[in-house]
């Protein structure tokens, strides 16, 4: 169970937060949700109590993950739409066999399954090659891509451009943070990242000036091999359940014929 789930927050506070995090003014989430800018107001100060419809539609308007949206409708005394299957129910059956398609056609190159707190859920053989190899063979000391790039002891100590991968990482999980008020998991993940060791001080504050790249370049050097990859984000569209809503497919190419032919050779 989660904080929310325990103390659920008034409705008024948690949509006064996201039109915040959304850097809206209450004129401009009442134009957009075609309600007066008084009422909003009156939601927001605990005076009017908004009908589940008003709801969904203040949901879709700030652009609310699944998640935030159930969570939203609990704050206001209503039941959640929204279900959340594990990946291993019969439901998930279609899905899973998406996921395994996708990440089996991925292969010599490595593609990683993972949540929106980047939980690495699966992964295809490629990838635990490449994994093998720039390890040794040892297994990797985190089943989360952020730890995995952060801890010394882990990949990054294999990178060469780990300050390019970790600026661009942490402002996503920046943006994460600031995109979703009430998940508070993505701002214990924040501080646990910005602890580790040589982690600039300058991260720690959200850059609004620098959008995130839209590619990934990483580089490894390991046994005098030298890899890079650029990596893509696959999602799945119009989601209807939570689990789909938050995961996403990291599929990660050669940036040159060296890695291509590296990744083909270890792959047999």
């Amino acid at each position: 169970m989660t904080p929310l789930d325990l103390a659920p927050v008034p409705v008024g506070l948690l949509l006064r937060e996201w039109r915040a995090a959304r850097r809206l003014s209450q004129l401009d989430l009442s134009l957009d949700a075609n309600i007066s800018a008084r009422h909003l107001s009156c939601i927001e100060t605990g005076k009017s109590q908004p009908s589940r419809a008003l709801l969904m539609r203040l949901a879709d308007v700030l652009d609310m993950p699944l998640r935030e949206r159930n969570a939203l409708l609990r704050a206001g005394g209503y039941a959640p739409s929204y279900p959340e299957s594990g990946l291993d129910t019969p439901a998930m059956g279609r899905i899973n066999k998406a996921i395994a398609f996708i990440l089996g056609q991925q292969e010599p190159y490595p593609a990683f399954l993972m949540n929106r707190h980047w939980d690495i859920l699966a992964t295809n053989q490629a990838a635990q090659r490449i994994n093998g190899f720039l390890l040794d063979g040892r297994p990797g000391k985190h089943a989360n891509m952020l730890r995995a790039v952060f801890d010394p002891d882990d990949l990054r100590g294999r990178m060469t451009n780990w300050d390019d991968v970790g600026s661009t990482l942490i402002g996503h999980l920046h943006a994460l943070v600031a995109g979703s008020p009430t998940d508070s998991k993505a701002r214990a993940l924040l501080d646990e990242i910005l602890a580790y060791p040589d982690v600039p001080s300058r991260w720690r504050l959200r850059d609004l000036d620098t959008p995130p790249a839209p590619l990934l370049t990483t580089e490894f050097r390991h046994r005098g091999v030298a890899l890079s990859f650029f990596s893509t984000i696959t999602t799945f569209g119009t989601p209807r359940d939570i689990t789909i809503d938050e995961l996403h497919i990291e599929s990660c190419f050669p940036m040159d014929e060296a890695t291509a032919q590296f990744c083909r050779q270890l792959g047999g």
